[in-house]
């Protein structure tokens, strides 16, 4: 589409003729470097009134000009090039295009996580994340935008709800999952913002709520129907230790395979303490041993491969672990889906939060960074509050005469 611009500041009767260039929305506009009298221009159909030469010849150069664009339209959908009417006028003039794209610098960024593990600064599981979050993003560009990779600058609102879309549908993706990869996609374009490859965040106006999760638990029940078990295989076995260990001490499963004797210390109290940082956060995490916990310590001080491996307990692989736990729970009656962290679970609740433990104590001993973290667990005791309303129901009560058990 054409029209006509006048100059500022000219009373000369002319006006320079423009090219308007529109794809899926977004405009561009260049000058075709022709000049005409502002009563021979048509309005309408955006072409120079007459048959003069001057008005044919600027006539035939803008339909050049329509089909030289139109061609490198083709061209670049022919490419599987995602492109705005900015880029398609850029392509035209031959401007060179060499705009940074949204999976090239995620890789760029999980390549220098990658390489810091060693240094301690990241955990494997981190890089790990990131990895997925990438390949998922790679396939919904893939899927949704018939391309290999984007350029950052394309990225917007749209793209971001799309994805999360995405990841809940087609990757199966629970929404606080959905959120954490949306949260780690979002430092990478911050990346890009901070390297000026983008002017304005794209996530500005984008939310997304996380949802309180009820975290499963075992029972002061469970925990001592499994711990009384006797299996006929000794891998069970050894898996149900390993796990109950877990649920007196809170570890999480790379705390628990890590641990060697250099984290058993000398607590402030004389007695043996766990002294380790989270490989999680990297937070300090100190912890009573307690009886529960060193029997296992106790049964396992001499295992075969103690000695190759400088490891306090025999861990298994995390998938191999998780699965063990699926025949443990079907051998202990648990119908409740147990995976190894459930033990943390387990620990911040049954064993420490409804005996009374504070809060705060529990929340230093896992190693939270966030006191709002292990509050999340508070919330779904009954079991604390119907001991605490117990011993209240002995108190005397605040009219002065002792409340009557009868009518609690």
């Amino acid at each position: 589409m054409y029209h006509i611009r006048k100059a500022k500041g000219k009373s000369d009767g002319l006006a320079g003729i423009y090219c308007r260039i529109t794809v899926d929305g977004t405009r561009a506009e260049m000058s075709i470097s022709r000049k005409v009298p502002i009563d021979k221009w048509d309005a309408i159909v955006g072409k120079v009134r007459g048959v003069s030469a001057i008005a044919q010849e600027i006539n035939e150069l803008m339909r050049s000009v329509e089909n030289a664009i139109l061609d490198k339209q083709r061209e670049l959908i022919k490419q599987g090039v995602l492109f705005n009417a900015t880029d398609l006028r850029d392509a035209y003039l031959g401007k060179k295009q060499d705009y940074k794209k949204i999976l090239d610098l995620f890789k760029e960024h999980n390549d220098k996580i990658y390489r810091l593990i060693s240094t301690g600064e990241y955990a494997l599981g981190t890089y790990k994340r990131y990895d997925t979050v990438c390949n998922h993003l790679g396939e919904y560009i893939k899927l949704n935008y018939k391309c290999s990779d984007i350029p950052i600058k394309d990225i917007d609102y749209k793209f971001i709800e799309g994805f999360a879309f995405f990841l809940k549908s087609e990757k199966s993706c629970a929404n606080n999952t959905t959120l954490k990869y949306i949260r780690n996609f979002k430092k990478v374009m911050r990346i890009a913002q901070a390297h000026n490859y983008i002017s304005k965040d794209p996530f500005i106006n984008w939310k997304m709520k996380k949802k309180i999760v009820n975290r499963e638990f075992l029972s002061e029940d469970e925990i001592k129907r499994m711990a009384e078990k006797e299996f006929e295989m000794d891998r069970l076995n050894q898996v149900r230790d390993i796990f109950i260990f877990a649920c007196f001490t809170g570890l999480a499963y790379v705390d628990v395979q890590k641990l060697t004797h250099d984290d058993i210390l000398l607590g402030i109290d004389g007695s043996k303490w766990i002294k380790i940082k989270r490989t999680k956060t990297d937070t300090p995490s100190s912890i009573p041993i307690l009886p529960e916990a060193q029997r296992i310590l106790n049964k396992y001080v001499d295992y075969p491969q103690k000695k190759i491996t400088n490891k306090l307990l025999p861990v298994a692989s995390n998938q191999k672990v998780n699965a063990y736990l699926k025949e443990i729970a079907v051998g202990c009656k648990i119908k409740k889906t147990l995976t190894f962290h459930l033990a943390r679970h387990t620990f911040a609740t049954t064993v420490t939060l409804s005996r009374g433990v504070p809060i705060e104590t529990v929340s230093k001993m896992l190693g939270h960074t966030n006191l709002s973290t292990t509050q999340h667990y508070a919330k779904v005791l009954d079991l604390k509050i119907s001991r605490d309303m117990l011993a209240l129901k002995n108190r005397e009560s605040i009219l002065g005469n002792s409340i009557s058990k009868e009518y609690i």
